[in-house]
């Protein structure tokens, strides 16, 4: 017998297709309204003090190439309550980024975890990563999607409002890669979404055409008094992201007037406001805002957590 022989093999083409999530919409409806049923379930045990370790002894491999406070502390936390591991992999802790193809440092990660968290600056590295990666890849942020917080979004509004049904929301600033999950995810859930960007910063058009697909299509718009006027909920986030700190004094020009402040608020009195953070107060929006009884943002926040785990749960947990 050789002494090969005895290795364990594994033949891709007999095993069943790995669900990654990429973007948003790579989630069907009925996936969507799951993870949601379950974040409210997993929240309430939380605050219950309840355990809740349905996913014992699995492992999470968390890859960064940006920095992060929340994403990274809500999946090493959100695994830990759910009995599994996660490891922490930075820019100088990994072959990744210093010559490893992507595919390698994949399929080697898969032979250790039950999934894959990256955080990325190039979304294309995320998609190679799942082509090669035999167990589950969630992005964490990429240049294109911010899919993981448009969960805590979505979960946010729907406690707030005891659902979807008949909720219009504004989105002011950037039409980003927040922005664009945030407007599939929207669409999914059947929200009245009317983005205001400055002109040159509106989502993607392949975007807004898959929000199309999805459910009701975004309205985009110049003019952010247009778009707040009676709406539920206000959305903000950073003009200027991580990587874009050359581009700043531009951008700060371009968004004059787009700022959330009381005066842009008052043709929608009621409206709640959200941000994902970190927050810039004094430009997207003011802390007389911010730090308001109307803002939503820890809450949202905390849901990252919650929305995270039900995730983690569907795609991990047995059917």
């Amino acid at each position: 017998m050789s002494k090969h022989a005895t290795h364990a093999t594994t033949d891709p083409t007999t095993e069943p297709p790995v669900e990654h999530l990429l973007e948003i919409d790579d989630l069907s409806d009925d996936d969507l309204a799951e993870i949601v049923s379950s974040a409210e379930d997993l929240k309430q045990a939380h605050h219950r003090g309840e355990p809740h370790a349905v996913l014992p002894n699995q492992s999470l491999a968390m890859l960064f190439e940006k920095p992060s406070t929340r994403t990274r502390v809500s999946f090493e936390t959100g695994m830990t309550q759910l009995g599994g591991h996660a490891v922490y992999l930075g820019p100088d802790t990994t072959h990744l980024d210093h010559g490893e193809p992507v595919a390698d440092t994949a399929r080697a990660l898969s032979r250790y975890v039950d999934a894959v968290m990256a955080r990325v600056f190039d979304h294309d590295k995320l998609a190679e990563m799942a082509a090669h990666a035999s167990v589950p890849v969630v992005n964490g942020l990429s240049d294109a999607a911010h899919p993981c917080q448009t969960l805590a979004d979505l979960f946010t509004i729907y406690e707030e409002f005891d659902g979807f049904e008949d909720v219009s929301v504004a989105w002011v600033g950037d039409g980003n890669n927040v922005g664009q999950s945030f407007a599939v995810g929207s669409a999914m859930a059947g929200l009245d979404l009317t983005m205001a960007t400055p002109d040159g910063y509106e989502p993607d058009e392949e975007v807004l055409a898959r929000a199309a697909d999805r459910g009701p299509a975004p309205k985009v718009t110049h003019d952010p008094e247009t778009a707040v006027a009676d709406a539920d909920v206000v959305y903000t986030d950073v003009w200027v992201s991580m990587g874009e700190e050359d581009e700043r004094e531009t951008k700060l020009g371009d968004f004059e007037g787009f700022q959330v402040n009381s005066d842009l608020l008052a043709t929608a009195p009621d409206a709640d406001v959200m941000h994902c953070l970190p927050a810039h107060r004094g430009e997207e929006i003011t802390g007389e805002v911010l730090e308001s009884d109307r803002a939503l943002v820890w809450q949202q926040a905390e849901n990252r957590m919650h929305t995270q785990k039900a995730l983690l749960t569907h795609l991990l947990g047995e059917e």
